[in-house]
């Protein structure tokens, strides 16, 4: 063994590193690789669960075990911190999703000659997979795999077709895009589709945008114990144990805080929990660029007795200002990929006193994070979240204090 070189940690991306900085594809730690390449299994490697792990690229760490799992989602966020000269008070346990519990996901789908192909794109191709199994998936959505696959291969056009797929209060929210509908036949097809398999949702965009073909009541999903209308193509976190996570730590941070701002709020995860678990008076401004979600969380606030008011601004161009967050107790913020540069430097230089930051990017969460440090603010607590099992996307909850 002493020609072999051992595995000591994962990169960004889930390839394994040596002590000597080499990356190896499909190895783990513990794993030891000999001269040639070969990768001799260490305690920790285990066998993928789907029979497509070696060429879809919807999963990278199939091939490691729960310990490596949450190992890899702590260290993204912790070196992204030590990246950034952040101290961290106090790294939580990380949560990592279980199998079968993704909620929402896109699929790619094209009719060849003599069927059709369905799942998700190789890594770095735009190959599609074609899937007949995802054990990311929850089952009410792996269960149309085989029906949609059947119907692109009769309907579909010689293109990609994009294939959006959430689950709402009512069943599947079913989207699809690229998909144009020529004549009676196809059209009825369609309907008689999302009737045979009890579709929440049938929405089809053949190049003018999202058009609801389908909808036998209208499309929701409860946050918090409050229904609220969901559009076509909502933001949900990926999980429902996750978001669950998230939301409880953001509660039990914000604690006794009676006017909190959550910005890019969406449909309103956070403000509606914060609402209902709140003290008595509590007050949420949720604010959302997105004028769909902005409505729909509107209006599920009405029935809050106006202790949720949501806000339609975008925060990338006119962020709210360190004069307008000084009068609140504290914010919450969960922006997108990129982060919230303009809005954190606000924050930065307002009197807030809390914030809880919730991100699905180490790097662009520890880049604004430097920029709270130099406003005053310190990192208490941070929790890792693997939301998106077998990924190397990473998740988070953070909690910085003056």
């Amino acid at each position: 063994m002493s020609d072999t070189s051992e595995i000591v940690g994962l990169a960004a991306k889930g390839d394994g590193i040596t002590a000597d900085g080499k990356h190896v594809r499909r190895s783990v730690p513990g794993d030891r690789v000999s001269p040639d390449g070969e990768i001799m299994r260490g305690p920790h490697h285990i066998d993928p669960a789907c029979q497509h792990f070696d060429k879809c690229g919807g999963c990278q760490l199939q091939h490691a075990d729960d310990t490596v799992l949450a190992n890899f989602v702590r260290d993204r966020v912790v070196n992204a911190a030590k990246g950034q000269g952040i101290e961290i008070g106090e790294v939580l346990d990380q949560h990592l999703s279980p199998p079968q519990s993704r909620r929402r996901a896109t699929l790619h789908a094209m009719r060849m000659r003599g069927g059709a192909v369905l799942g998700y794109r190789e890594a770095g191709s735009h190959r599609v997979v074609d899937l007949a199994e995802c054990p990311v998936l929850v089952p009410q959505l792996t269960q149309l795999i085989a029906p949609l696959r059947a119907f692109v291969a009769e309907y579909g056009p010689r293109a990609n077709v994009d294939i959006a797929l959430s689950l709402c209060d009512q069943g599947v929210d079913l989207g699809l895009t690229n998909f144009p509908l020529e004549g009676l036949e196809p059209t009825e097809a369609a309907l008689d589709f999302a009737r045979e398999h009890a579709l929440a949702r049938l929405s089809i965009d053949q190049g003018y945008g999202a058009e609801t073909v389908w909808e036998p009541e209208p499309a929701t999903i409860t946050l918090s114990g409050q229904p609220v209308a969901m559009p076509a193509g909502a933001f949900l976190q990926a999980t429902s144990d996750a978001q669950e996570r998230l939301v409880g730590d953001a509660k039990e941070w914000l604690g006794e805080a009676r006017l909190i701002a959550d910005l890019f709020s969406g449909l309103g995860t956070f403000a509606f929990a914060l609402f209902t678990d709140g003290p008595k008076g509590r007050k949420v401004l949720a604010v959302e660029a997105d004028q769909a979600a902005h409505l729909a969380c509107k209006s599920a606030a009405s029935f809050t007795g106006g202790r949720v008011l949501a806000m339609h601004r975008d925060l990338f161009r006119n962020p709210l200002t360190a004069v307008e967050l000084s009068g609140f107790d504290a914010v919450l913020l969960d922006p997108p990929r990129a982060g919230a540069r303009s809005q954190v430097a606000q924050i930065a230089e307002s009197e807030l006193a809390r914030c809880v930051y919730v991100s699905c990017n180490p790097s662009s969460w520890a880049r604004d994070a430097a920029m709270l440090s130099e406003g005053g603010f310190k990192l208490s607590k941070v929790r890792p979240v693997g939301q998106f099992r077998w990924s190397n996307h990473v998740e988070l909850v953070s909690l910085f204090e003056r």
